[in-house]
């Protein structure tokens, strides 16, 4: 099976876009896992579907699935490399789109400036709506990892996420710990595992091991988790920018009941075909 994609970043979070506007794709998870083989396939963090809208308020459906094959709830970066793609395939004209996921809709908006900005949605810290295996919702909850314990927000940004805040994110155990954080009995569906440095109250550094994909250069919605952590703890102000490893983008958090924006770039690398192992 021959398929045509694209190859788009959003920070060195790198995704295969595929077009299933015109007619389904299916492909099952050994598939998906050789897409994103960076040896054997194209190589990527995640894999992005576009989709026909499934609901008449909406323009869009958009699936993600993780290198793993697994398929996800929701992903910051490629939501706003989405809007880059369906405007430069002339999929739509709008400025603004309503995009539904399997986390809940979304509404990316394609700025003047040619940055990005997405609508997250209001951010839910239910214990059951994570998942996560606690009784009652808790400012700050304690995770015992390899022997320890340590201090986590656990919230969802559509997708789970767990938050610790560190004095040197370089010198953070992202790839040892995080493993072990992402894979934790209390997350039932597991959790993206986010490593926040605060610089002062509007800027921000940032690692995340994410959930199916291992440590990425960007994680929009972990910027977004990671933000409305420290909002909460009262180290940060409204309007944060995040510095990850792939760039910066900005997040703007106004507190309990409002969204989330995050506002950064979204860039096209190349156009290609495939043969697809059956």
């Amino acid at each position: 099976m021959k398929l045509k994609f694209t190859k788009m970043h959003g920070l060195g979070n790198d995704f295969v876009v595929l077009d299933a506007t015109a007619a389904p794709i299916t492909l099952t998870a050994a598939q998906l896992r050789f897409i994103a083989d960076r040896h054997f396939g194209i190589g990527c963090d995640q894999l992005l579907m576009v989709e026909p809208a499934r609901h008449p308020d909406t323009d869009f459906y958009y699936r993600i699935f993780n290198a793993d094959g697994g398929e996800v709830e929701q992903c910051g970066n490629g939501a706003r490399c989405f809007v880059r793609y369906v405007h430069d395939r002339g999929l739509t004209q709008k400025r603004v789109i309503r995009v539904g996921t399997l986390g809940g809709v979304i509404e990316p908006r394609l700025e003047t400036d040619g940055q990005i900005t997405v609508n997250m949605g209001v951010p839910q810290f239910e214990p059951g709506r994570i998942p996560f295996d606690a009784p009652d919702v808790a400012p700050l909850y304690d995770l015992a990892v390899a022997g320890k314990t340590i201090k986590i927000n656990v919230l969802s940004m559509g997708n789970p996420h767990a938050v610790q805040i560190v004095a040197d994110v370089d010198a953070a155990p992202v790839t040892t710990e995080g493993p072990l954080i992402e894979s934790h009995p209390r997350f039932a569906q597991r959790v993206n595992a986010g490593y926040l440095q605060v610089l002062d109250r509007a800027h921000v550094r940032l690692r995340v091991y994410e959930r199916g994909a291992g440590e990425t250069l960007a994680c929009g919605t972990g910027a977004c988790a990671a933000v409305v952590s420290g909002i909460m703890r009262g180290l940060l102000d409204a309007r944060v920018t995040v510095a990850t490893r792939g760039g910066d983008l900005v997040i703007v958090w106004a507190g309990a009941g409002q969204p989330v924006l995050m506002t950064g770039p979204a860039v096209t690398v190349f156009d290609g075909e495939i043969e697809i192992p059956h």
